[in-house]
């Protein structure tokens, strides 16, 4: 193999290479953390629990400034940060200081706003989903690098065990349209975001260089001049390629080489050689343009929108399931109290019964009709108390990271709030319920970016039907030198040379016209048929044209749903009204009862008949009044003011800590 054929395959071999681009995209990864205080000791005094003004002041002075839990990766000037790995801060599943701040004498006394407060700051789902705010952030970064968007996981949590009642389906829907728009599809696959390849926005540099040094046996010296040929080469390749949101793509390469023989039938003896090439292409057609090219850049952002939205979601789910279950709990103390009152006078009439008895002032069987009711109650207790704890347990869960300490786990939880604040949702016309709830529900949101996205979708599709036509333009110099062969066996004549004879002069040659080439050209790409993209396109239609209708259907469940709360409502406080005219009527029996037993015309045994009738019309109030409370929530939710009501802030339940005082 001669030095000519040698030369052209490596030649041949180089690939082009692009332009250093004047945008460059780096990233750093600077750990966005979610700030939490250190535990502060127990107060054991017996003063009345703080403010919800005063423990925010306590959190704010133990706590550092709160960073927000979502950034984007920014521009850095150092060289290395790309390729380092990021990371996360660790978890903190240390309970906030508000919770050691409501414990007094063994006991945790909380009202409403505490609950809600403990529950942004410690409820393991809003800190579960506040990791798909960076998770969104880093989708958008992918996308501006021209990645495709992985999505985004934004389907609402419903894990805090005690708080689904009537509002969990309502709460579950909200996240129906944003999963749907920014998920992942499982096996069945969507045609958002299909079209024409976007090709990498980021810079692409590859350099190669090589020494190579061969010696080879010759069976003819007539052939080479020697018996053994021996070759060195030194070779540096090295090529630049970026694209941009346009379509268009550049393409900068250099090829570098110095290669020597033993030969003496070389005019020039090292041989040197230098190129550059320079492409630059555009697609007309397919491929074309701002729209197609960012549709992911777009659709990224979109869902960055959706998680946003999905959050309040899962705040609005979290603080509705921690609202159940308080007043499950407020139900639970409130009935125990009755039936510790019920059971006490119960045994008070049997000590009294038992003292007539000795005094054989009535019969044996009326002590053994007071011992039987007794025992009714104090299972009637025995089962209110367990459900007392259990609603305990079911609420230090909802507000707490871990309760694996034994003391917390088995500590009293006290409701200080035993009736809600009014709600000014009640007694509003079904219109103006439904207006409220089109205007705050993040569903509602949700289901109109995921629109918006199909309907872009439509427009960048329909681009990837076209043909594929490209024009290109490349300008190429090349160079060759190297000094004579001092050793050059070829005559006189044929041993003298031109060329440059240093590398310098042969590179400053490339590049100064001495052998330019230039070519302007056309690449034209025609799928017969077109089948695949005329599917795809049509059925994105189709598609969108499902979506409308989910649309529709969405804003129908929504009327469904509020006019649904509206009536459960209006039925929770009709029944408040009857238990309490029930109550009322059985406390009015109670008392006429007793005042007819110490008159002598009723004996101590219609007494305590009477006394039973009023402990479950009391128990029944409670329920009642509870279940009024819940469809309270459940309005709230469905109109999407429960944030409002209750004065919580999205940036501080973004944060994790209380930061707005709340009223």
């Amino acid at each position: 193999m001669n030095h000519g054929s040698r030369l052209q395959q490596r030649l041949a071999a180089a690939a082009l290479c692009c332009l250093v681009s004047s945008s460059t995209f780096a990233q750093t990864a600077p750990a966005s953390q979610q700030q939490t205080a250190p535990d502060a000791p127990a107060a054991q005094q017996a003063s009345p629990p703080p403010t919800i003004a005063q423990q925010n002041a306590a959190m704010q002075a133990s706590a550092p400034s709160v960073v927000p839990f979502h950034v984007e990766l920014p521009h850095s000037h150092n060289p290395i940060s790309p390729y380092t790995p990021s990371t996360a801060p660790s978890l903190n599943l240390t309970n906030s200081p508000r919770l050691q701040q409501l414990i007094r004498d063994g006991k945790i006394y909380i009202s409403l706003k505490d609950a809600i407060a403990l529950a942004i700051e410690n409820n393991l789902d809003l800190a579960y989903f506040r990791y798909n705010m960076p998770i969104a952030d880093m989708d958008i970064s992918r996308t501006k690098a021209g990645g495709q968007t992985r999505g985004v996981n934004t389907a609402v949590q419903q894990g805090t065990q005690g708080g689904f009642g009537s509002s969990s389906s309502g709460a579950g829907s909200a996240s129906s349209g944003g999963a749907t728009a920014a998920g992942a599809g499982g096996l069945v696959q969507s045609t958002l975001g299909s079209g024409t390849l976007v090709n990498s926005f980021d810079p692409q540099l590859t350099v190669q260089s090589y020494v190579d040094h061969t010696t080879q046996q010759e069976p003819n010296v007539f052939s080479i001049g020697v018996p053994l040929l021996k070759e060195n080469t030194i070779d540096f390749t090295t090529q630049y390629t970026q694209s941009f949101s346009l379509g268009t793509n550049i393409q900068a390469g250099y090829i570098g080489q110095r290669y020597t023989v033993n030969s003496p039938y070389f005019a020039v003896n090292p041989n040197l050689f230098s190129d550059f090439q320079f492409t630059i292409s555009q697609p007309l057609l397919a491929g074309f343009g701002f729209g197609t090219n960012e549709r992911y850049i777009r659709i990224a952002k979109k869902n960055k929108t959706l998680t946003d939205l999905s959050f309040k979601a899962q705040t609005i789910a979290t603080i509705t399931q921690v609202e159940n279950i308080y007043w499950d709990l407020v139900n639970a103390y409130q009935d125990e109290v009755i039936k510790e009152r019920s059971l006490s006078y119960a045994n008070q009439t049997l000590d009294d019964d038992q003292k007539q008895l000795e005094l054989k002032a009535i019969p044996a069987l009326q002590v053994m009709k007071d011992q039987a009711d007794v025992a009714a109650r104090e299972g009637d207790l025995t089962v209110a108390k367990a459900a007392l704890r259990l609603n305990e347990l079911l609420i230090k869960n909802a507000l707490t990271k871990e309760i694996d300490d034994p003391t917390l786990e088995d500590m009293p939880v006290v409701p200080l709030d035993h009736e809600g604040t009014a709600d000014d949702n009640e007694g509003k016309a079904a219109e103006a319920l439904i207006a409220q709830a089109e205007k705050n529900r993040p569903d509602v949101s949700q289901d109109q970016i995921a629109m918006e996205i199909a309907q872009d979708n439509l427009k960048t599709i329909k681009n990837s039907l076209l043909p594929s036509l490209s024009v290109y333009g490349l300008y190429a110099g090349t160079s060759t030198g190297g000094p004579a062969n001092p050793y050059c066996s070829l005559g006189p004549e044929n041993c003298s040379t031109t060329l440059p004879p240093d590398f310098a002069t042969t590179l400053q040659n490339t590049f100064n016209y001495t052998a330019p080439e230039y070519r302007v050209g056309f690449n034209l790409n025609i799928t017969l048929r077109n089948r695949i993209a005329k599917a795809d396109q049509f059925r994105a239609v189709l598609e969108f044209r499902q979506n409308q209708i989910t649309f529709e259907q969405q804003k129908k469940t929504i009327r469904l749903d509020v006019r649904n709360s509206q009536y459960a409502l209006e039925q929770a406080r009709a029944r408040v009204d009857s238990a309490q005219k029930a109550q009322d009527l059985a406390q009015k029996t109670f008392d006429i009862t007793k005042e007819e037993q110490q008159l002598g015309s009723k004996s101590s045994y219609d007494t305590l008949a009477a006394d039973h009738d009023l402990a479950v019309a009391q128990s029944a109030l409670v329920l009642a009044q509870t279940a009024y409370e819940k469809a309270k929530v459940d309005i709230d939710r469905a109109t999407g003011t429960t944030l409002d009501h209750m004065s919580v802030s999205i940036d501080d339940a973004k944060a994790g800590v209380i930061t707005h005082t709340q009223p």
